[in-house]
């Protein structure tokens, strides 16, 4: 067993054992079961059929529902401390694939008052431009505007409050304690967060007057916010929140979290210009060998390699190209310079893109928000 890691809304450190982290946190894996019910719907993700998309709550209740005409909500969110990268999107990307293949309606939170209060660097006001710096990018993915409401917690504080406290009122300081590792020095700003995360989760239920089944697709280091919520749902009149639970994007460095905290150079942000992502690629890490010929000879080892491992999260969708990609390292047949200009080039022309539909976004921005 290695404990030698920590996985937790606040904090990802260590070689990260996803099979043990289903253990710790009493999750299920998305087995074959539940992917054939998605195949009957249409194409299955990418990250599904990978197993990005790993572990689950009541995912197979969540079809069920739909099956049953009942339809759900979707729920995800951002906490803005700073630039968006390429690792952020990853769950926003499947979470439009939900919401284009559900009709799904979604609530993307802004958690400006969280990082506000978790980070002693940034004023409220530097949290809340974040926000709309980072739903820009946010927008820019494509999400439908009828479907999808975005806010920040500051704006939409009036409409959630009576029912946060009323989440407080149920939720424990040991919980918190026990669950997120706070002690004294913790301020009761962070203490009490999580009765504000929870509210999304219920905003549908709350406007329809009727109690509307949701699903967060979330990395699995958001889990412990959930289970807290799951536990006092029911108690508030709702039904508990499900969830699918994503892997975490490896930076650059090929080993820890891509984050918006590690090195510049270790992480490729959405708003990087040609000459900046193609730097950070060039000088990402492989699992090459010390030579050509040693290369040549005995393969690469892409199990450790960053740019394979980007080409399998996010940049090569095909299946059998991504096969043969594996093969060929392994095998000597390409080398290291080579696999990085191919993901520079995948990288660029989805930054590009990304980019020019970033800049149409400053003006759609009030299509998608709701403030009280």
């Amino acid at each position: 067993m290695n404990e030698g890691f920590e996985v937790t809304p606040y904090g990802v450190s260590g070689d990260i054992d996803y099979d043990e982290l289903v253990d710790r946190f009493g999750t299920k894996k998305i087995d074959e079961s539940i992917i054939a019910r998605f195949a009957q719907l249409g194409p299955v993700h990418t990250m599904l059929r990978r197993g990005i998309f790993y572990s689950h709550r009541d995912l197979d209740w969540i079809l069920s529902e739909h099956e049953k005409g009942n339809g759900f909500t979707l729920y995800t969110g951002r906490g803005p401390s700073g630039p968006i990268h390429i690792g952020h999107t990853m769950p926003w990307l499947f979470t439009k694939y939900l919401q284009d293949t559900f009709k799904a309606k979604l609530w993307f939170q802004l958690t400006d008052d969280e990082k506000f209060m978790f980070y002693d660097h940034l004023t409220l006001e530097e949290t809340k431009s974040w926000g709309y710096e980072n739903a820009l990018d946010i927008i820019a993915l494509g999400f439908d505007p009828k479907l999808t409401n975005i806010f920040l917690d500051t704006e939409y504080i009036g409409t959630m409050y009576p029912t946060a406290i009323k989440a407080a009122k149920k939720i424990n300081f040991s919980t918190i304690r026990a669950v997120f590792g706070f002690d004294n020095s913790n301020n009761i700003g962070s203490i009490f967060f999580t009765s504000i995360q929870t509210v999304p989760c219920f905003l549908e239920s709350m406007l329809q007057g009727r109690k509307v089944p949701c699903l967060i697709p979330c990395g699995i280091d958001q889990d412990p916010h959930f289970r807290v919520t799951r536990d006092i749902a029911e108690g508030l009149g709702f039904s508990k929140p499900a969830l699918a639970h994503a892997k975490l994007m490896p930076s650059l460095t090929g080993s820890e979290k891509m984050s918006t905290s590690t090195k510049l150079s270790d992480t490729i942000f959405m708003t990087d210009d040609e000459d900046t992502a193609r730097r950070k690629v060039v000088n990402a890490f492989t699992g090459g060998r010390v030579s050509v010929e040693e290369q040549r000879k005995e393969g690469g080892n892409p199990e450790i390699c960053s740019i394979y491992q980007y080409n399998l999260y996010h940049f090569e969708p095909d299946d059998a190209k991504l096969a043969q990609l594996l093969a060929d390292c392994k095998s000597g047949n390409i080398l290291c310079g080579e696999c990085k200009n191919r993901l520079f080039e995948k990288i660029w022309t989805f930054l590009e893109h990304h980019q020019a539909e970033r800049e149409k976004a400053r003006d759609k921005i009030d299509d998608f928000f709701v403030r009280d």
